[in-house]
């Protein structure tokens, strides 16, 4: 009796509700399946652009940022960090004099998108390719709380200060009263 029962139980059950097929517990509604996303989501994304020359570096941001406010992408952030300067010294041919030097600065801004779809991603990407000026360079990396420590300067004094302060025996703590 319960296996002439069981496929009409079934049938029952698929045309239970909206017309959606139940094929989780009894127990979870329907509309736990329709909250789910339908492409992954990309979490907290930094897109890194490096450059020598800071105004074509900051134009550029800030073009890249209003794209992705037009593509209706959630834009947390947008932060610089210290810039890097390195000398490059050019030789004589057959020699160790030096013909020339150079003093190359490399700037770098970030900006932070936070839950991007799967397939607007790609759309970003070429976007930023195809307007990326010359001299400059892009990186799209996941975030991580080493790139939150590089942007901020380290007080120098400060630094000295609490140096002192060690060598003087550390701060002095207070005794509680009972």
């Amino acid at each position: 009796m319960l296996r002439k029962s069981l496929p009409k139980l079934c049938n029952l059950a698929k045309s239970y509700g909206n017309g959606l097929y139940r094929s989780y517990s009894v127990y979870e509604p329907n509309y736990l399946e329709l909250l789910k996303p339908k492409y992954p989501i990309y979490g907290l994304l930094n897109i890194q652009i490096k450059g020598y020359d800071f105004p074509v570096l900051e134009s550029y941001q800030r073009y890249l940022t209003s794209v992705a406010k037009a593509m209706d992408l959630d834009v947390s952030n947008g932060w610089a960090v210290p810039a890097e300067t390195f000398q490059v010294l050019r030789y004589k041919p057959q020699s160790a004099l030096t013909e020339s030097e150079y003093k190359l600065t490399v700037y770098e801004r970030n900006i932070q998108i936070v839950d991007i779809m799967a397939p607007v991603y790609p759309v970003l990407l070429r976007l930023a390719q195809a307007s990326l000026p010359e001299g400059v360079s892009i990186t799209v990396v996941e975030h991580t709380k080493e790139q939150d420590e590089l942007r901020y300067v380290p007080d120098g004094n400060l630094n000295e200060l609490k140096q002192q302060l060690d060598e003087m025996g550390g701060p002095v703590q207070k005794k509680k009263r009972k």
